[in-house]
């Protein structure tokens, strides 16, 4: 059934940028008409000024406009003074925000310093102790009054001293008193921020700037359209802070990144954000930089067919109905296509790269957790048997030539030439879809073809919004073929390659497009490795939540609030459970948003004060406070007793 479009961007075939008012943190204005303003949050003690202060610098110099620094306690909260008079004397006016949570009287101090305090609506004055609580309505509105008592001093002084305000939400830190009425989900996050906004539009108070951030980027995806959604709803245009939060380190966490923040972007949301890395902050600002680059002129775009009706609800994800061929579609998940057809020699090692292994002494292949599922050799020939579980495509035309032709698949480039063949596969066949076949004829003879799989190519600046027309349009039109979505991306660095295919293909993921995906690479300096392109594809599977092949670990970026080295840790982990397939653990540097994120981790490791660690099985305590020396050990004795360790090589 078709609904008219739920309003949570400008156009879902134009690109612009969604209008949000100004407000202004410091001397530098976000929202309204200014670029995307690029920010991150200094992991050092906020007591050591000396570390702050350099450890900023490094961070405004490689791109940050704004910083953040933690405010856990009085004491902090005055040190910002220190921090940014110092600042000052080395010549540095960058806008300074306090982040809050649990201490009103820490944001209260530092709203008086610095240029704007960001607040969590889930621990700022609210509830969060785990418990299932029923609220009667008197005293769910009675809590909303506690609330407004204990946030109006706040609001009143951001209002006197000219100081902003960040109203972010985190999925892992709702109240139990949210939680109890809208449980875990995109609208509980959205009306945790409401209702701290609508106190502050009581008070005249509107130098505010929101956020809904979350570690699954699903999730944190539904939730900032969901909040656009609702404040069309009620005349509000806040500007918007996104990022991932939680999103690890390495490959990893960029493409995770990339997938939550590159999606908002491609429909012109977003006027702030924050890359969250668990690496030194300064590295975080070139990710954001690249990201936001990437719309500079994209407005630019090719006309894309219009649409005022889509069959797709946004703030929901479910997965485009397609029926299966071959073990493409229905419900099996999405495939990873290699392409090999410029390749010289494709022989044992090239396939040792996309994780096939042949053993010599047994003549059997092994695959890994991340072996591609397709490759495409265009006219060349492997000069030996494919794996049985791989599928070889060859263009049409060097298909023909085959004396075994049930062995491999053929390619057309065109659906006339597809439609005009005599001789087809009668298992499996692929066929090159732009978006302006769909409305032609000859489409009209091969749709619902249940030897065609498409694939889905676009030229166009805006491609992800292309292909996403082509999905539209098939659902409208209720054709279920299977859909491998392809991207080629011509001089192209590694850094810009991994940013730009976990947006253009994660956006599609995200919202449920996509049966396969396939990615083709050149540049007139760099060789992609296909190790490098077939593990990029993967790890896009995986950010998406549609294909886990390996051990996911949710480590937050560190904060002056971490107590201890995060990266040492979570390298350390990593480096006893990343052959665990499909186990999710997250590293909490402290209580904050530990808890809370165990919603979405089988496991967590949080730190709970000097030297000591607390282990969670998802949101439940099951070892407070034992000694960090024996932290991890202790972590996988748990993962054994729940019987899911397997010992590393084990299939």
């Amino acid at each position: 059934m078709l609904e008219t479009i739920k309003k949570y961007c400008n156009s879902l075939t134009c690109y612009s940028r969604y209008k949000t008012r100004e407000v202004y943190i410091g001397d530098i204005p976000l929202g309204g008409n200014n670029p995307i303003r690029i920010q991150s949050m200094a992991t050092t003690d906020t007591m050591n000024t000396l570390a702050t202060v350099e450890q900023s610098i490094r961070m405004i110099e490689a791109g940050c406009e704004y910083v953040r620094i933690t405010a856990p306690s009085l004491n902090e909260a005055q040190n910002l003074k220190n921090i940014k008079d110092e600042l000052k004397r080395r010549g540095y006016k960058t806008p300074l925000i306090a982040d809050i949570h649990f201490t009103p009287n820490a944001a209260e101090l530092a709203a008086r310093i610095v240029e704007k305090v960001r607040v969590n609506p889930g621990n700022y004055v609210d509830k969060k102790k785990f418990q299932t609580i029923e609220y009667t309505n008197d005293e769910y509105t009675a809590e909303l009054e506690r609330i407004r008592e204990r946030f109006t001093p706040l609001v009143k002084i951001c209002k006197e001293y000219g100081t902003a305000m960040r109203i972010g939400t985190n999925h892992g830190s709702l109240s139990d008193r949210i939680m109890s009425r809208y449980g875990d989900t995109p609208l509980g996050m959205v009306e945790s921020a409401l209702e701290f906004l609508r106190i502050c539009e009581d008070l005249n108070y509107y130098n505010i700037v929101l956020s809904m951030k979350a570690s699954n980027p699903q999730v944190m995806v539904q939730a900032y359209r969901l909040l656009i959604q609702k404040m069309e709803e009620e005349g509000m245009n806040y500007p918007l802070h996104i990022g991932v939060t939680e999103a690890g380190d390495g490959e990893d966490g960029r493409i995770k990144s990339a997938v939550g923040i590159g999606t908002l972007l491609e429909d012109g949301i977003g006027d702030t954000i924050r890359v969250s890395l668990t690496e030194e902050p300064e590295y975080e600002a070139p990710v954001a930089i690249a990201l936001a680059e990437r719309y500079k002129g994209r407005e630019n775009h090719e006309p894309i067919v219009e649409i005022d009706e889509t069959p797709k609800d946004p703030f929901v994800y479910e997965r485009r109905d397609t029926f299966e061929i071959a073990g493409i579609g229905g419900h099996t998940v999405p495939k990873v296509f290699t392409d090999f057809s410029k390749e010289e020699i494709v022989d044992y090692d090239e396939l040792k790269k996309v994780g096939y292994n042949y053993d010599a002494a047994t003549d059997k292949w092994k695959m890994t957790d991340q072996a591609c599922d397709l490759i495409y050799l265009g006219m060349k020939e492997l000069s030996f048997d494919a794996p049985n579980n791989l599928k070889v495509v060859y263009d049409y035309n060097k298909w023909l030539t085959l004396e075994d032709k049930t062995k491999s698949f053929p390619f057309f480039s065109t659906i006339e030439h597809y439609n005009n063949s005599t001789i087809k596969s009668f298992v499996l066949n692929f066929v090159e879809i732009p978006l302006a076949e769909i409305f032609s004829e000859q489409f009209d003879k091969i749709k619902n073809d249940e030897r065609a799989v498409f694939v889905l190519t676009t030229k166009n600046k805006h491609g992800m919004a292309e292909q996403r027309r082509a999905f539209f349009e098939l659902m409208i039109r209720n054709i279920k073929n299977p859909v491998i979505v392809k991207r080629v991306y011509e001089k192209i660095l590694e850094d810009e390659l991994r940013i730009c295919s976990a947006t253009d293909f994660g956006s599609l993921l995200i919202d449920g497009f996509g049966d396969g995906v396939w990615l083709t690479a050149k540049s007139d300096s760099v060789t992609f490795d296909k190790g490098l392109i077939n593990r990029m594809l993967f790890g896009i599977l995986q950010a998406a939540r549609t294909r886990i092949s390996k051990t996911e670990y949710i480590a937050c970026p560190s904060c002056g609030r971490t107590l201890f080295d995060l990266v040492d840790v979570t390298n350390k982990i990593r480096k006893r459970t990343e052959h665990l397939k499909g186990v999710k653990i997250a590293i909490m540097g402290c209580i904050v948003n530990g808890p809370g994120e165990m919603a979405d981790a089988d496991y967590g490791y949080v730190g709970a004060g000097p030297g000591k660690i607390t282990l969670y099985r998802g949101k439940e305590i099951v070892k407070r406070s034992i000694n960090s020396d024996n932290a991890l050990n202790e972590l996988i004795g748990l993962i054994k007793e729940d019987g899911v360790w397997i010992e590393n090589g084990e299939n």
